[in-house]
C-alpha cells in the first residue's frame, strides 16, 4: 500500500482525538498540555493546522460539561465503549489528513510530541506511528506493584525509531485517515468495554498492507490516579490485558483449525504461567521477597486471564465496575 504521506509534500491537516469517560480534571490538564504541541508541529511546517475533538462517552455529558469555552470541538458518543469513540473519531475526521489519538489521563512529555510523530510519519513513509507511553504517579506509588512492574512496559523498551511494528495501542497513535479508509479496517465492538480493540484495530491494519512504524521520542505520560494504584487493579489489569490478548488472537485466526490451535496454546501457556507464578509466590512467602510475591502473583493473573480468554470468558473494563461475564 502506497502511504499517501509519501507522494503529498503538503504538511497534513491533523485531527488529534481525545476519548474521555468521567475524568474532567484529567481531560482539563491535558488540553492545556496539547497546546505547546500543536504551536511547534504548525510551527516547524509538520501540520498546516492541527484541531481537537474531545469524544465524550459518559451518558452525562460530564467531559463536556468541564470544557465550558475551550476551542476545541466536541462530540457525545452515548454507544458504550471505547470501539465506539474510535470509530466515531474516524468519522468525525472529513476534511483531515491524519488523526492522532491520545487518552484524556495523559499528556505530551515533551512540546514535539506532535511534531515528532507526524515528522516520523513523513520521513519513513508510514501510514501508521505509534509511540511510547510512561506511567507517572504523582505521591508514589504501593512499592508492591513497583515491585511486580505492573505499569512497566517492558515490551516496548530498546524499540528504535523507524523499526516496523504489526500492532500498537491507540493511546498514542498516529493513523494516515486516507490508508484507514481505504482498508475499511473500524474497531471492533466486541471488544469496546474490553480492552484488545488496539491491537485488534492495527493488527488487522497491518495485515490490509498499511506500513506502521514506531517513534521512539514521540513520549506520552500516563497519570495513574489513586483509584487505579490498588493490587487489586494491577492484578485485574493484568488478568484482563492476558485475556483480550487471547480473544484478538482467536479473532485474528482465519480458520476454525487455527483458532482450536490458539486456544490449545493459550490453555498451556496459562496453565504453565499459574503454576510459575504459584510457585514464585509461595518462594517469596518463604524469602520475605516482596518482588517474588508480585511477580508471583502476576504471573498467576497472567496465567488466569489466557485460560479465560481461551474459554471465551470477557472481563468488562470500560464504562462499568471489572465483573466477568460469559459470551
Amino acid at each position: 500500500m502506497t502511504p499517501s504521506s509519501s507522494i503529498d509534500p503538503t504538511p497534513p491537516a491533523v485531527m488529534v482525538a481525545v476519548p474521555t469517560y468521567r475524568r474532567p480534571d484529567d481531560l482539563r490538564r491535558l488540553l492545556q498540555s496539547l497546546g505547546p504541541a500543536i504551536v511547534h508541529a504548525t510551527a516547524v511546517g509538520a501540520a498546516s493546522r492541527v484541531d481537537i475533538l474531545v469524544i465524550d462517552n459518559d451518558p452525562d455529558a460530564s467531559g463536556l460539561a468541564a470544557l465550558a469555552d475551550a476551542p476545541v470541538a466536541r462530540v457525545h458518543e452515548t454507544s458504550p465503549g471505547v470501539a465506539a469513540v474510535r470509530n466515531r473519531a474516524i468519522d468525525e475526521s472529513v476534511g483531515h489528513d491524519v488523526l492522532v489519538f491520545i487518552d484524556d489521563d495523559e499528556s505530551p512529555a515533551a512540546s514535539d510530541w506532535l511534531a515528532c510523530l507526524l515528522e516520523t510519519a513523513r520521513d519513513c513513509g508510514a501510514d501508521a506511528v505509534a509511540g511510547p507511553v510512561m506511567t507517572v504517579v504523582d505521591g508514589g506509588i504501593d512499592p508492591w506493584i513497583e515491585a511486580g512492574g505492573f505499569f512497566a512496559r517492558r515490551h516496548t523498551r530498546g524499540i528504535p525509531t523507524g523499526a516496523v511494528i504489526e500492532r500498537a495501542a491507540t493511546n498514542n497513535l498516529l493513523l494516515d485517515l486516507a490508508v484507514v479508509r481505504a482498508t475499511g479496517v473500524r474497531f471492533d465492538d466486541r471488544f469496546g468495554r474490553t480492552g484488545g480493540e488496539d491491537s485488534l484495530f492495527t493488527s488487522q491494519l497491518h495485515r490490509a498492507g498499511a506500513r506502521m512504524v514506531w517513534c521512539a521520542e514521540a513520549l506520552v505520560l500516563d497519570h495513574l490516579p489513586e483509584t487505579r494504584r490498588t493490587r487489586a487493579h494491577a492484578l485485574g489489569r493484568v488478568r484482563g490485558m492476558s485475556a483480550a490478548g487471547v480473544r484478538v488472537g482467536l479473532v485474528l485466526a482465519p480458520t476454525h483449525r487455527r483458532r482450536a490451535v490458539v486456544r490449545a496454546k493459550a490453555t498451556v501457556a496459562g496453565i504453565a504461567r499459574i503454576a510459575a507464578g504459584v510457585a514464585r509466590t509461595a518462594t517469596g512467602a518463604l524469602l520475605r521477597s516482596e518482588r517474588l510475591d508480585a511477580t508471583g502473583r502476576r504471573d498467576t493473573m497472567r496465567g488466569v486471564g489466557a485460560l479465560e480468554g481461551a474459554a471465551g470468558h470477557i472481563r468488562i473494563h470500560y464504562g462499568e465496575p471489572l465483573r466477568g461475564a460469559r459470551r
